[in-house]
């Protein structure tokens, strides 16, 4: 595609200023530097490119050249070479300048956006500028390293370069906030998501990827963000140990504990006496924790737990004897479990409720 011309308001009093300084063999005086800094940055601002405006300055030298005398127009190289790098210096300084406007507006949009600030139909309006589409649902996927992400960082430019390798333009917004790396896509493109936490897995070595649910709307965004920090959290607090969690399955947590008054007092009422146990509460709590994780298989709680099948089955027995609920009995099991998913939830018996 060919250049667009270089309007004559770029160029002007340039040849008039070669002409002189090349006439008595002076420099370019701090004047005409500023002035050629000052129309590199007004052309760089109106959408001209260095390469069409360095070609346009080389144009109007050759033009100057051959009135100019012998002894003269050997410094015309010279002279250029002064004049474009001040021009080239203030074009680069007006890009910079709006490098810096672009990522400062991109900051204040994504904040915006996992936040849910600022008017929702002015916020989908900016949407569209970065990408994405709020009238449509969309999902958000977290991840989190064993370090902080960055914007500018090479684990965030090649999981960046990997997503547009593999899907090209599709909508899709990946930032980073508070030090976890973001990424926003339509609610109906899940692969994305898949890659993204697939991606971002290996390279953060050792992290972890949540993803929300897809939810309408510029809200949704907010909505789905949460989700996907709240299962990071959840992932700490319960000791899940997937890489990659789905907020969609872990519904039943946010359930439980929506009324906190309740669950407290399930804590207190069914796990409570196990304080009186030797060594406190917290070894039967672990105990209760491997028994059903394993599916209520003693030995292999045993092994999970570097004891014997004999020490296991004795802690078992005492947390019957304390509590009064059986751990092998189908009822009462159930009301063991989840009085532990409380105390997990709410970090008893650490915490007092």
């Amino acid at each position: 595609m060919a250049e667009p011309d270089v309007p004559d308001e770029f160029l002007a009093g340039y040849s008039q200023a070669l002409t002189a300084a090349c006439s008595t063999g002076r420099r370019l005086t701090r004047e005409e530097l500023q002035s050629l800094r000052g129309r590199g940055e007004r052309a760089a601002e109106a959408g001209f490119g260095l390469r069409a405006l360095v070609r346009a300055h080389l144009i109007a030298a050759q033009q100057v050249q051959p009135d100019l005398p012998q002894d003269a127009a050997v410094r015309v190289l010279a002279v250029v070479e002064q004049a474009v790098d001040a021009f080239a210096e203030g074009h680069d300084r007006a890009q910079r300048l709006a490098v810096r406007q672009e990522e400062a507006a991109r900051r204040e949009f994504i904040d915006d956006l996992l936040y849910g600030r600022s008017d929702l139909g002015r916020l989908a309006e900016r949407a569209e500028r970065f990408g994405l589409l709020l009238s449509h649902a969309h999902a958000v996927a977290v991840a989190q390293g064993t370090g902080p992400f960055d914007d500018g960082s090479s684990v965030t430019r090649r999981i960046e370069s990997s997503l547009i390798a593999r899907f090209g333009n599709r909508r899709i917004l990946l930032t980073t906030k508070d030090g976890r790396l973001i990424c926003i896509a339509p609610g109906d493109q899940s692969d994305v998501l898949s890659f993204f936490a697939k991606q971002a897995y290996a390279a953060t070595d050792g992290g972890r990827v949540a993803v929300g649910r897809a939810h309408p709307g510029a809200g949704g965004v907010v909505h789905s963000y949460e989700e996907a920090l709240n299962a990071l959290d959840l992932a700490v607090r319960m000791g899940l140990e997937d890489p990659v969690l789905q907020a969609s399955d872990l519904l039943v947590y946010p359930v439980l504990t929506r009324d906190r008054q309740a669950m407290a007092e399930l804590v207190r009422s069914v796990l409570g006496p196990l304080k009186d146990a030797r060594g406190g509460a917290q070894p039967l709590i672990e105990t209760l924790i491997a028994y059903f994780d394993t599916g209520c298989v003693a030995a292999e709680a045993a092994r999970r737990l570097s004891l014997s099948v004999r020490a296991m089955t004795y802690r078992l027995e005492r947390i019957h004897q304390l509590t009064g609920a059986d751990p092998g009995d189908a009822v009462h099991r159930y009301t063991l479990q989840t009085a532990v998913i409380g105390a997990r939830l709410l970090d008893w018996p650490a915490r007092e409720l």
